[in-house]
This record gives C-alpha cells, sequence and structure tokens, in this order.
C-alpha cells in the first residue's frame, strides 16, 4: 500500500498491490490540502512494466487529481509506454508531435517566439473535442533557471465550494468549446475555417460526472464560448437577461480557476514529470521567463464523452 501522512482512499475499490510493489511501496508528499502530490521513489519506466503499482499511481492520481515526480530521465518511448497504460494516445492538429513516437507532443518554447502564449491561460487540454483527454503525462526536457511554472486547480472543488444558488443556476446548462476561437484565432481564415471544419465545436456539460468517481466537476474553461441551452423562458424575460447575464455567468464560473485555495504550482527542473486527470483540473503555464527555451513533451491520454 501506498504510505503517507493520511491513507489513500480512491472511490473504487482498493487496488491490488504485489508483492514486487509492496517492497518497494510508493512514497508520497501531499503538496497542498486540495491538490497535488509528490512521488518520490518511482521511476516511472519501471513502474509501467507493473501493472499492480501502475494501478496504485492511478488511485493516487484519483485522490490527488495530479502528481509530480522528478529525477525522470527516462527515453521518449518509455514516455510514451507509461502514458499509454492508461489509454491510446492523441496527437495535436496544431502542436508538433515526435516523428518517430506518435502522440507526443512537442511544446517548444524559444526566444523568437515572444508573443506566443497560447498555454498562458486556465484550461483543461482539448475540450473542443467530442471526447478530450482523460489525462497527460508532461516532462520537462529544458527550461529556464527560474520561472516557467506551471500551475493547476481542482475543478471538482472548485465545483463544491460553488453556493447553492449557482449550483442551481447551472444545473442542466450545456456550453459550446472551440479550437477554431483559440489556436485558431491568429490563423489566416482559410485555414482557420479548414480547421473548423476538421474540429467543429464540440458542446459539453456545464457540470460534468467524472466517470472513475462520481464526483462533479466545473468544466468551463478558456477554451469554453458560450452556453448552448440558457435562452430559455425561464432565464430571459427581455434581450439583456441573455446578453450579458449569460456571458457574466459564464466569466465567474471561469473564474473559479484563479482561486488560490485550489491550487498547486510546481516548479519544472529538467527530467520532472506531470499526471494529471485532464477530467477533473485546470492548468496555466506561467509565461513569466525571459526570452529562453522551454521544451516540454507531452503525451495526451484519449478519453471519453463527458456527460
Amino acid at each position: 500500500m501506498a504510505t503517507s501522512n493520511a491513507d489513500v482512499q480512491s472511490p473504487a475499490s482498493p487496488p491490488k498491490v504485489s508483492p514486487t510493489a509492496l517492497a518497494s511501496a510508493i512514497k508520497f508528499e501531499q503538496l497542498t490540502c486540495t491538490i497535488g502530490a509528490e512521488i518520490t521513489n518511482v521511476n516511472v519506466a519501471v513502474a509501467a512494466q507493473d501493472a499492480d503499482m501502475m494501478r496504485e499511481i492511478y488511485a493516487l492520481l484519483l485522490k490527488h487529481r495530479v502528481l509530480f515526480f522528478r529525477d525522470q530521465d527516462i527515453s521518449r518511448a518509455d514516455h510514451v509506454k507509461f502514458a499509454s497504460h492508461f489509454g491510446d494516445l492523441e496527437d495535436h492538429p496544431v502542436a508538433g508531435s515526435d516523428p518517430d513516437h506518435p502522440g507526443l507532443v512537442r511544446i517548444y518554447k524559444s526566444p523568437d517566439q515572444p508573443n506566443d502564449r497560447y498555454e498562458n491561460a486556465w484550461h483543461t487540454d482539448a475540450t473542443w473535442r467530442e471526447k478530450p483527454p482523460m489525462g497527460c503525462v508532461l516532462r520537462c526536457v529544458e527550461c529556464p533557471p527560474v520561472g516557467g511554472d506551471t500551475m493547476w486547480v481542482n475543478m471538482v472543488e472548485a465545483y463544491a465550494r460553488l453556493p447553492e444558488e449557482i449550483k442551481a443556476k447551472i444545473d442542466g446548462l450545456r456550453a459550446r468549446h472551440s479550437i477554431e476561437a483559440s489556436f485558431g484565432a491568429a490563423m489566416p481564415i482559410e485555414k482557420r475555417l479548414a480547421l473548423h471544419a476538421q474540429f467543429p465545436d464540440a458542446e459539453h456539460p456545464v457540470v460534468r460526472i467524472h466517470p472513475d468517481t462520481d464526483e462533479k466537476t466545473l468544466f468551463v474553461n478558456a477554451f469554453t464560448t458560450h452556453f448552448t441551452n440558457y435562452h430559455t423562458a425561464s432565464n430571459v424575460r427581455f434581450g439583456q437577461d441573455y446578453s450579458p447575464a449569460a456571458s457574466q455567468l459564464l466569466n465567474y464560473l471561469i473564474s473559479q480557476a484563479n482561486i488560490p485555495e485550489y491550487q498547486v504550482r510546481w516548479r519544472w527542473k529538467p527530467n520532472s514529470i506531470a499526471f494529471w486527470d485532464n477530467r477533473a483540473t485546470q492548468h496555466y503555464a506561467v509565461m513569466d521567463y525571459p526570452p529562453c527555451h522551454r521544451k516540454m513533451e507531452r503525451a495526451g491520454i484519449m478519453g471519453d464523452l463527458p456527460y
């Protein structure tokens, strides 16, 4: 079993642990009261070969939302193998992937890209897909000596602590998520429209049910453009009840990610890894560093249809 100051409690049945895993029990340190834990004695390349250890890691992920690992001097093939244990991997239509390892997306920032700020917002990866990723495994290859941290936020906690009248207001609401209005915004119109044709706006519930824990999670972010079923007789008396009322409500919901009590902040070093549950979190790559290289590689794990 994993060792910590507090017992791991997964909504699913407790993971079975092999004698091998028991002999080198996973150790971790919880980083904040609401999100994040650092695993201190696991090499992910070795863990990927032990199904029992991977089940234990997944149980920790469900509890802490994002897991961190230091000193992971592993190959790209090891990275892919670890992430692939949890599902098939997916490429990104805009960010470049490693040609030898499909599904391993290269997120490379360089001094000649001063205006590249796509990560510089609270977001859940690829909610513009009909089936957004289940999770992601991000490894630091090269980073600034100072700055360039990433922050994560627990959107289960964000929903749980909403005022009850807001919970009632958003019950049953659905919203659109767009790659055209985000990644496509800076493209020439022909390329933007082609991107939209390939990836039409996705519609998701504003409050998602986590498929493994049955928890409710607030599921709007920087890719969300508008509600699709707000304009009803119960919400709208006159035009101004729809606009700006709907956009004000959406902005309020998106702003919940800004609350520090729901967040954790991770300082990168080369060979550090973050593994997060994309269904229950958002993240924000802090662009506070001077012109320099920041090279990250991410394996996105295919997910299911939100409900």
